[in-house]
């Protein structure tokens, strides 16, 4: 969802002109590496992090990565490294993957080996689908005679997804215009399984809200044996469509149509079929209910019975079925359902790993989300443990030991650590060593053995390593950001403080303070609160923030102190009733804790300016930051709203309706959720700003609420940006131009707005 630069296009505002000193870089000047710029930040490449990845063996015996090969220039040659011993082995050659006539290796931007890694199989030329490149070119190593093909040459350049081996490693299939197509890899020889019948039907792939909602892009698989293929088959007639409008690339506009169903109106049609590779003979499966309104979610194939196990949502969300199915027939078995008097929370790895007699369930049903054993054959289900313990993910089930893996913080939402138990029932263990405060993130290999670890925190730049598991020991540091240390240790800043506010008599809420370095609490300082406040992620959290952690320090070394609070609803670690108390409420729990928690800190701390307070959000965090200042305006005086969402019935159905449900069914919460009809009650300083070409949170909200005000009489700025989409960020200088446009707003209204009422001003802008 709602996660996560000048025309002026407002009638209201005359310049955006920067007649003061600005924090971008002064080409002339000295620089000063104590202090931050916008240029800096975003541009410099001062503050890059370093990741690492690998790849694990599906035995776990070693990891894959691909490094700069030093006998091809240009090229990335794939080594295998020994997690024990730390040796490396070159088992792909950058010059292997020169096609033939051709003079440089393709770029990989995915790669994959077959079952018997006898063959490998290169994603390049890779093109955007939405928010992902799943659409690109495809080729074949033969590592025993080194020759290298590609996949559907006949095809247009760039038009093949999802590309995958057969079991055997003698096919592969993939998605070509909508279709499921299989190439035999010796003789070349290319059959189409699916024939759509019109431009509505999509097989093997998704449409926008699937992927956007429920992260689905690959739309098939293949069973076990490599004799069929199931897959996903959405027919989007009646699904209606919305055009986004290019302005500036042409004499006249064009217009792109996407199918977005908004809350309340038609979905996609949804159906599963097995098709059979050798006779192209489908067999759909008897799934019960509407398909127009329920989702199918998950698909698999159970590895060990050669059937298929699916998990379908109804429309409300708030059933989640678990399926076997007959590939024959056609008929699906309830083995067990899940049920939530809000929704199901579908997000957290609820996956299919029935290799054994059991397998790990998530569920929130006795208020914490905890880890419960399925018995594969009857679907009953019990308990592995019993402690106040969120888990957050799932992070590893090898079923020969029955070991579980998985991140919680049983005392620190804002911070996460590994944990291990079995399925068989034992008190969770902390794996993360208990001096290493913070986020922490693992990539366990398939038998559990090993981990590649990321550790990072507020201040701390990530550190990437192995570790050997359970006992945590650090075999090697592949990535330490050792200079971007170095680096962020001159920065000019103050500690952060992390802390609980109350917000009612019983509860408090997570929260982080940025100071100006230079802090003295006898002066009287401005105020900038941080908010995202959906469902779908926290802003506290104790893990390096990169940019955006930087773009708040700059804004303390500017003379602010900034504040972020995680109101009920955000997805923390605190128990199923804190996350989803909003439910139906979502837009009018938030921003009333928002409030509480902003009065509780005005309240307590004297430093703080009551009079210049300012709030900030993009997408969900702008739906906030509109509520705020709309039902709050004694509270802010400005506010930055980012790609937000004016009226929750302009959003999609699947993410919307699931906080929400349905709109005829609760059209008070949709009302008074939404901050557009709220408008009226501005009284503050107010920059709107979007993407026209938002495929995610319409422009249309924008223009929208732009009448809203108009109508009302209400004076306000905006910023439109040709052709951006959710992120804004598109083509050269957009993201230089928008921080330049939010720095200049907050600089007018907040740090001179002293000057303006004649007070004195004691927290001034260091460069002035």
């Amino acid at each position: 969802m709602p996660a996560l630069r000048p025309i002026i296009t407002s009638v209201f505002i005359a310049t955006f002109f920067c007649s003061i000193p600005c924090p971008a870089d002064d080409a002339t000047a000295e620089k000063n590496s104590g202090e931050l710029t916008i240029d800096r930040i975003y541009t410099s490449g001062d503050f890059n992090s370093k990741g690492y990845s690998g790849r694990w063996k599906k035995d776990g015996s070693g990891y894959y990565r691909t490094i700069d090969s030093a006998a091809t220039k240009g090229g990335r040659d794939i080594v295998l490294i020994d997690p024990e011993t730390g040796g490396t082995n070159v088992v792909i050659a950058a010059e292997d993957l020169i096609p033939a006539g051709g003079s440089s290796p393709l770029d990989l931007d995915e790669y994959e080996f077959s079952k018997d890694e006898s063959k490998l199989l290169v994603y390049t030329n890779s093109k955007q689908v939405w928010r992902r490149r799943t659409r690109g070119d495809y080729w074949v190593l033969d590592r025993t005679g080194l020759s290298l093909k590609k996949l559907g040459a006949y095809f247009n350049p760039a038009t093949l997804m999802h590309a995958k081996f057969s079991p055997d490693g003698k096919k592969a299939g993939y998605v070509h215009d909508r279709n499921l197509y299989v190439e035999d890899l010796l003789s070349g020889e290319t059959i189409q399984l699916t024939h759509t019948g019109g431009d509505d039907v999509i097989n093997g792939t998704f449409d926008w809200v699937y992927e956007e909602e429920l992260e689905l892009y690959d739309g098939w698989r293949w069973s076990p044996d490599g004799a069929a293929i199931i897959f996903w088959e959405l027919n989007t007639g009646g699904v209606k469509e919305y055009p986004l409008i290019d302005y500036t690339t042409g004499l006249y506009p064009t217009i792109q149509w996407i199918e977005y169903p908004k809350t309340g109106e038609m979905n996609a049609s949804g159906r599963i079929g097995i098709v059979q590779t050798d006779s192209q003979k489908t067999t759909w499966l008897k799934i019960p209910g509407d398909p127009r309104n329920h989702y199918v979610h998950f698909l698999e194939w159970n590895e060990k019975t050669g059937t298929p196990v699916l998990q379908q949502l109804n429309r409300l969300q708030n059933v989640n079925r678990f399926f076997r199915a007959d590939p024959v027939s056609g008929d699906v078995t309830l083995l067990f359902e899940e049920t939530d008097p809000a929704w199901v929370d579908i997000r957290t790895w609820n996956r299919w790993a029935g290799e054994g007699e059991t397998f790990p369930w998530l569920s929130e049903r006795d208020g914490w989300r905890q880890i419960y054993r399925v018995n594969a054959e009857s679907g009953k289900q019990r308990q592995v443990y019993d402690e106040p313990i969120d888990v957050m993910s799932l992070e590893n089930y090898d079923a020969a030991s029955g070991q579980i893996y998985f991140i919680a913080s049983p005392t620190n939402a804002t911070q996460s650590y590994l944990y291990r138990t079995k399925l068989s029932g034992g008190k969770p263990v902390r794996v993360t060593p208990a001096d290493q405060p913070g986020t922490h993130g693992y990539d366990v290999s398939p038998d559990g053995k090993w981990a590649i670890h990321s550790w990072s925190s507020f201040d701390q730049p990530p550190v990437v390593g192995l570790v050997r598991l359970p006992e945590h020991t650090v075999l090697r540091v592949f990535e330490d950001n050792e200079k971007l240390k170095e680096t962020f240790a001159e920065v000019d800043k103050s500690p952060v403080e992390f802390f609980r506010v109350p917000i009612s008599d019983k509860l408090s809420a997570d929260a982080y303070c940025v100071k100006p370095p230079d802090f003295d609490s006898d002066k009287k300082y401005p105020v900038i609160v941080y908010v995202y406040g959906e469902p779908a992620g926290q802003t506290v959290k104790d893990s390096w923030g990169g940019s955006g952690m930087l773009w708040h320090r700059l804004l303390a070394q500017k003379g602010f102190v900034v504040f972020s609070f995680d109101n009920r609803g955000t997805p923390a670690p605190r128990g199923r009733e804190w996350r989803k108390s909003i439910y139906r409420k979502v837009g009018i729990l938030a921003p009333e804790d928002q409030a509480a928690a902003l009065r509780r800190v005005l309240a307590d701390r004297p430093y703080l300016d009551v009079d210049r307070v300012g709030i900030w959000g993009w997408s969900g965090g702008g739906s906030m930051t509109l509520n705020a200042v709309f039902k709050f305006p004694e509270l802010y005086r400005a506010g930055i709203a980012v790609a937000a969402v004016p009226n929750m019935r302009y959003y999609d159905t699947i993410y919307q309706e699931r906080y929400m449900g349905l709109p005829d069914d609760n059209v008070e919460g949709y009302h008074d959720g939404s901050p557009l009809f709220y408008a009226n009650q501005l009284a503050g300083d107010l920059l709107l700003v979007h993407g026209t070409g938002d495929d995610n949170v319409h422009y249309q909200g924008f223009e929208v609420l732009f009448d809203r005000l108009v109508h009302h009489n209400k004076q306000f700025q905006t910023l439109a940006y040709p052709n951006r989409s959710h992120g804004i960020s598109e083509e050269q200088n957009t993201t230089l131009h928008l921080r330049q446009a939010m720095w200049d707003f907050w600089k007018a209204n907040l740090l001179n707005a002293a000057e303006e009422t004649g007070e004195e001003q004691t927290a001034v802008d260091s460069n002035e």
